[in-house]
């Protein structure tokens, strides 16, 4: 590893103070040397405790420092640390993580070795408070069935180039290369950017040993409006990008949920929908029962049989249910 490079950490956050903390406290405990690195916490305006717990450390530790983000989202803060870094690598880390001690140090190391333009980790996803509810959610995230081929969540055994990975660290020069984040997307800003990177050439390294523990929601309530939410950003975002910019795989659950009310709908003209509905529904229900054993198996816990095919179910379903959301949106047809 060359710890002489001088590295940028971007931390995007609002109203963060139950998970600032700790996450400020996994990077300061990271084995680079503190006097090659900035921690750049770009604040939008918390209306909680974050501004506090921030400053705080910015007082103990020299090398953090609290920039304001007006505009509040995600995607301004981003470029707020990005125009502000004087790092030649920068690295894009959620206040609601925490991150293992040679994150950085790795991130370094696999950049130079495989001479790629960007270099992440992997999630390993945590309940944000402890039960069962949310430790069945957690699997859900992290599981194939759940979330297809996303290698950064389910993980991988090797090195492997890919759309997206997770505490993404970057050359600087990418930015200048493929301009800065779009700040017309609140969410999904971090895949179009990726997608923007790799088309113009550049190239984003997984590596399965640098790790990071996202905190997920853990209330069924929360989840489900969670996925309606992040279903709306995978097709809302067509409006305000001249490429694609999602992966294929977020559009699954839309044709899913698209094929469900379709044949559903078609079935009252014509019984070989009912039969096409019922075959879409079985091949599913087969799909998620197959998964939700092996994960009772796997855990040895019974229970995880019969809250596993609803997990499952209400990730697919209210994430299929807000990408039509998104397309009624981008085509300005908005329901009353």
């Amino acid at each position: 590893m060359n710890d002489s490079i001088f590295v940028s950490i971007i931390v995007p956050c609002r109203n963060e103070e139950r998970f600032i903390g700790r996450c400020l406290d996994s990077i300061m405990a990271n084995d680079y040397p503190k006097d090659r690195l900035e921690v750049l916490v770009v604040d939008g305006n918390s209306g909680d405790a974050t501004r506090k717990i921030v400053r705080e450390y910015a007082q103990k530790y020299q090398c953090i420092k609290l920039l304001d983000n007006p505009r509040r989202i995600t995607p301004c803060a981003l470029n707020i640390g990005a125009k502000n870094a004087k790092g030649q690598m920068v690295i894009r880390m959620d206040a609601h993580a925490t991150y293992e001690q040679d994150h950085i140090s790795k991130s370094i190391t696999y950049m130079e070795e495989f001479n790629a333009d960007a270099v992440g980790g992997v999630i390993r996803t945590v309940p944000r408070n402890d039960g069962f509810i949310g430790k069945s959610i957690c699997i859900a995230l992290s599981h194939r069935f759940g979330v297809g081929n996303s290698a950064h969540k389910t993980g991988t055994s090797a090195p492997k180039w890919v759309d997206t990975a997770f505490g993404i660290c970057y050359r600087k020069q990418v930015f200048e290369k493929v301009g800065l984040f779009n700040e017309s997307l609140p969410n999904t800003q971090d895949m179009e950017f990726n997608l923007r990177l790799r088309k113009s050439g550049g190239q984003i390294l997984l590596a399965p040993d640098i790790v990071s523990y996202y905190y997920a929601r853990s209330d069924f309530r929360s989840f489900c409006a969670n996925n309606f939410r992040n279903g709306i950003w995978a097709t809302y975002p067509f409006r305000f990008t001249t490429i694609m910019p999602v992966s294929w795989r977020h559009l699954v659950p839309l044709a899913f949920v698209m094929s469900l009310i379709g044949t559903a709908a078609l079935s009252l003209l014509s019984r070989i929908f009912g039969w096409a509905f019922l075959a879409i529904v079985g091949a599913y229900a087969l799909l998620n029962v197959c998964s939700s054993v092996g994960i009772a198996r796997r855990e040895r816990d019974h229970r995880l049989l019969f809250v596993m095919p609803i997990i499952f179910a209400a990730l697919h379903i209210c994430y299929g249910l807000g990408s039509i959301w998104g397309a009624i949106k981008l085509l300005g047809k908005r329901p009353s």
